[in-house]
């Protein structure tokens, strides 16, 4: 589990030289908007480009990326409904059942998928499936939900290609499925790019630490703990069920699915959330307590099913 620690232990010194650099305000008071803006419209589109440009996508097909599918439209499925029932806002919403089941398949997954898998590209379903699927969607439906957005047929179907995040995923889709190699000139200053998306976003994520409160200690403290509970104990048993109940996974098979569904609720989501300024505390908070809580449950997993 060494390995494990490690990937949290860099994580969490990002996040921790962001809230210094905020107490500091080295950044200024507009340091943390500015990195989320830049990692949301320049850094992370340069990363989804070069990581899916060289993507197998067959690797969509496998058996585990229906398990991990099927949990992650259960524990999501769940946060819409109580979201509806309580009147939560579409937007708020959608982020807490981003926080529900989006996993930090990037910063946390590769590390752990190597060294408690002991293969990275086991995490590669997931990854894809996150990118090309979950992501497109869930910020078509924030960004059609904006007061005075457009909501026509041509602005609902062309709202994706508005996105610079989802355009960078098709564009990487688009390399992978035609073969294409991209040339070394063309393709080193997007990867310098991209290389900046990680640190941007727990940089600012640490900078919105400053001056917070602890976690579920405001008015959205039944939408945090909601999403944190699912996150941490209602994907995990939901993929558990599923494959080992639907899909007869065992062993290995059903430790690679679990595992992946006890990862923690992606960072990249709070920035989603700052860009549309839509459930940010609760994204915030959220990602933070699904950190903390990760750790145990990831090595509670390792050890019943390892």
């Amino acid at each position: 589990m060494t390995g494990v620690l490690e990937g949290f232990a860099v994580i969490g010194a990002l996040i921790a030289a962001g809230y210094l650099a905020g107490r500091a305000r080295v950044l200024g008071e507009q340091g943390g908007p500015v990195l989320t803006r830049l990692a949301f419209h320049v850094a992370s589109p340069a990363l989804l480009f070069t990581t899916l440009a060289d993507a197998d996508l067959g690797a969509l097909a496998s058996p585990g990326l229906l398990v991990t599918a099927a949990s992650t439209l259960l524990v999501a499925g769940i946060y819409i409904t109580v979201g509806a029932l309580r009147h939560w806002g579409t937007g708020p919403t959608t982020i807490g059942a981003l926080c529900a089941g989006y996993v930090n398949a990037g910063n946390l997954g590769i590390p752990i998928a190597v060294y408690v898998l002991g293969d990275a590209t086991l995490i590669a379903p997931v990854l894809l499936f996150q990118l090309l699927i979950v992501s497109p969607l869930a910020l078509t439906v924030i960004d059609l939900s904006r007061p005075g957005a457009r909501t026509s047929p041509l602005a609902v179907v062309t709202a994706p290609l508005r996105n610079p995040v989802v355009l960078g995923s098709l564009a990487g889709v688009a390399v992978a499925a035609a073969g294409v190699r991209v040339p070394a000139p063309l393709l080193d200053p997007v990867e310098l790019l991209g290389a900046m998306a990680v640190p941007a976003v727990l940089l600012a994520f640490g900078i919105s630490l400053r001056g917070a409160t602890l976690p579920a200690r405001g008015p959205e403290r039944g939408q945090v703990l909601l999403a944190v509970g699912l996150k941490t104990v209602g994907q995990p048993v939901a993929a558990w069920a599923v494959g080992a109940g639907v899909f007869g996974l065992t062993g290995p098979a059903l430790l690679t699915v679990v595992v992946t569904s006890a990862l923690p609720a992606a960072q990249n989501l709070f920035t989603y959330a700052s860009r549309y300024d839509t459930g940010v505390r609760l994204a915030r908070e959220a990602v933070l307590l699904s950190t903390v809580l990760a750790v145990p449950a990831l090595v509670t997993v390792a050890v019943l099913l390892g």
